[in-house]
């Protein structure tokens, strides 16, 4: 398994457990309850087919984490102990697990276990695995009750972000109308606006631009509830996440009731923003769009709180964690690629030079697509510095003595030309 393998099942692994190890202290009922919830529901686990997670693997993850004192590196998948042995169910166990179910169409796969083990009428030798019984169940699921849909807010500012993406009005871009997209960051309990922006665009670098600001504005926010759109579902924008320890929350395909509270703020938008804008470019637009935020909207009252997002936000200042000095870092792209002999490596048309003990090893590179001169190389989990910009020029000076130490030879002066006429008398033009 490669390592940006291993780091996207990490970043699932704490998106799980997240809200069991990081935020509020919860009750031993509470952490309970949520345990429950996670295993009953369905997940699209990364290079799995399995869909469920059992209790005790989320106490596990939960006790590796802990013990690292927050290593996202924790979480990694490890070898199983258990390689090439057989785990399926016998017949007998499996017409006992239908039988069951039968009797008990409402219960959840764990019940269904701990009452095959208490009845006794399991195979001693069978090791009953969540997955694999839900997997043999499948055809007598029962269907899932109705929805209870309840509204909540956050209890304290920065415990939960809500952001979203909006259709924004043309401008002019090099005298052409070109569309525009707000993408805004709301926190939940406060309704203050951590960063809003129009973009030309809704890609993922804009959606980064965004969030970079925000928590370089507002600190860092426990968890991140977003849609399902391409940008939301990258997996750097898991990674960042995850390496700031905040939990990304994606809501369910198709129930935009979740992000009611953003979807108001757009609609505050087009009636109390965009009528009153005359202006032409995207500077404009953003200049604008920025004072009305900070006189308008942040000052005013709000009809559910009754406070001001200002006021309501700062009250409670000390929730905030503070976004890391090197908040830029965490938003680096990566890009593997492997060290030719010759210790090159090409990264978006430039050509580095990495150290000779990495030559032939697949690298992973971390860089701002803005500053080519700071690349870093790491392998294995492990930093080998900044790469450097290869002058082919300076390499063909480059000389070797017998202790294999380099020098440079000097270079030849360009001197006039001394040849003869390049033209003869009679052929000039």
């Amino acid at each position: 398994m490669t390592e940006e393998q291993k780091k996207t099942i990490a970043a699932f692994r704490f998106g799980v457990i997240c809200e069991l190890v990081n935020g509020a202290r919860l009750s031993v009922g509470e952490q309970a309850q949520l345990i429950r919830e996670k295993c009953a529901r369905k997940w699209q686990i990364p290079y799995s087919e399995k869909t469920r997670i059992s209790r005790g693997t989320i106490l596990r993850w939960m006790r590796r984490y802990r013990a690292s004192n927050g290593r996202l590196e924790s979480l990694y998948p490890q070898d199983r102990s258990d390689r090439g042995k057989s785990r399926a169910i016998d017949e007998e166990t499996a017409l006992a697990l239908i039988q069951l179910r039968q009797e008990m169409p409402r219960a959840t796969v764990g019940t269904l276990i701990k009452q095959m083990q208490t009845r006794g009428i399991s195979n001693p030798a069978t090791v009953l695995c969540i997955s694999t019984v839900y997997r043999l169940l499948q055809e007598h699921r029962v269907k899932h009750p109705a929805v209870d849909r309840r509204k909540f807010e956050a209890e304290c500012v920065n415990d939960l972000w809500q952001s979203d993406v909006m259709h924004g009005p043309p401008i002019r871009v090099n005298g052409k109308r070109q569309k525009t997209y707000l993408i805004a960051i709301l926190d939940d309990h406060s309704r203050l606006i951590p960063h809003a922006e129009f973009y030309l665009n809704e890609r993922l670098s804009s959606y980064t631009d965004c969030l970079k600001q925000a928590l370089s504005r507002r600190g860092l926010p426990r968890k991140l509830y977003v849609d399902n759109g391409s940008a939301f579902r990258c997996k750097q924008l898991e990674h960042i996440c995850a390496y700031l320890g905040v939990a990304l929350i994606h809501s369910k395909p198709y129930s935009p009731e979740g992000r009611g509270k953003i979807e108001r703020f757009f609609r505050t938008i087009r009636s109390d923003f965009l009528p009153h804008f005359r202006g032409e470019s995207l500077l404009d637009l953003n200049e604008v769009l920025a004072l009305w935020l900070e006189d308008v909207y942040h000052r005013r009252l709000h009809g559910s709180t009754g406070q001001s997002p200002f006021a309501r936000f700062t009250e409670n200042l000390h929730c905030l964690r503070p976004a890391p000095e090197n908040l830029n870092d965490f938003f680096r792209h990566t890009a593997r690629r492997r060290v030719a002999k010759d210790r090159s490596i090409v990264l978006n048309g430039c050509l580095y030079e990495a150290p000779v003990a990495l030559i032939g090893c697949q690298v992973e590179l971390l860089y701002q697509p803005d500053e080519k001169a700071r690349v870093e190389v790491r392998y294995k989990s492990q930093s080998y510095g900044f790469l450097h910009r290869v002058d082919v020029h300076v390499n063909s000076r480059v000389k070797r003595n017998r202790d294999h130490q380099t020098e440079i030879a000097p270079g030849k002066e360009k001197t006039a030309y001394r040849g003869g006429a390049l033209w003869g008398k009679d052929l000039k033009p």
